[in-house]
């Protein structure tokens, strides 16, 4: 097993992708702490996990609330003895016009999306840097959720793209940062995945056209597609790789042009 006594901390785990990637992680021998406000979801996702035998527990937590996201990595260090990985994955969608964005959304989506990776990433990295090396040298790992969107606008969905864009040059910035202090960073950025975000694609044809239409692959992505590039960023696999954004996208980045859709895709 790749993560075999690791500790992670995994952020909007509740669901998604988040909830997939401490599935594939409890699987890898890690010891997991989800981490999200929505306390119901997050408990049963916390005790389902429990009872397959993985070492697995549930902290609410608000990743805009500093001291919140301090509390989540001081709960983990003293129940695990010290934080490996940490996921910063909380984040949300707003669409509107751009025109007729109101401020409190816009503000939302960057406090969840990029001021709550800002704060998870800090909190998490002078952890690691206090704690011991493990058998490989590595003081722990962050990986942050970002997204294709990054780089591949949308306008119905702004504060997200501007989000995201930030979250990869702190990813930047705070690899840089940590590499002497043994501490890696990199991030992770998605295209369509089959999630209950990407739910009101799925259900409309018009829309999940458009997205198979720019997908050479001709399929959305399933999260622990998404949840395996995870573990192999948080092991000793990706040991040179630091303040890198992945993008298992379907190669939908890589395209120019809207490849023809079989009536049967997807």
């Amino acid at each position: 097993m790749m993560l075999e006594g690791k500790t992670a901390i995994i952020t909007g785990a509740a669901r998604g992708i988040g909830l997939a990637c401490a599935e594939r992680f409890v699987k890898e021998g890690a010891k997991v702490v989800l981490a999200d406000v929505m306390d119901d979801e997050g408990e049963a996702a916390a005790k389902r996990l429990s009872e397959s035998g993985g070492h697995v527990c549930y902290r609410a937590c608000d990743v805009t609330d500093k001291s919140q996201v301090e509390a989540l990595i001081a709960f983990t260090r003293e129940t695990y003895g010290r934080v490996d990985c940490v996921i910063a994955n909380a984040g949300i969608v707003h669409t509107s016009d751009i025109l007729e964005l109101e401020e409190a959304d816009f503000d939302r989506v960057i406090a969840v999306n990029l001021k709550g990776v800002f704060l998870t990433g800090q909190a998490a990295a002078r952890a690691m840097r206090d704690q011991a090396p493990d058998a490989d040298g590595s003081r722990g790992t962050i990986i942050n959720m970002s997204s294709l969107n990054a780089v591949v606008a949308i306008p119905a969905i702004t504060p997200y793209v501007i989000a995201k864009g930030g979250v990869n040059q702190w990813t930047k910035c705070l690899g840089i940062r940590m590499a002497p202090e043994a501490v890696r960073v990199n991030a992770i950025g998605p295209g369509s995945i089959n999630t209950e975000m990407f739910q009101t694609v799925a259900d409309d044809p018009a829309k999940m056209h458009a997205v198979l239409s720019r997908t050479p692959m001709e399929r959305p992505g399933e999260p622990d597609e998404i949840a395996k590039v995870a573990v192999f960023l948080a092991s000793h696999y990706s040991s040179y790789m630091t303040g890198q954004t992945v993008y298992p996208d379907g190669g939908r980045m890589g395209l120019n042009y809207v490849v023809p859709v079989r009536e049967n895709a997807g």
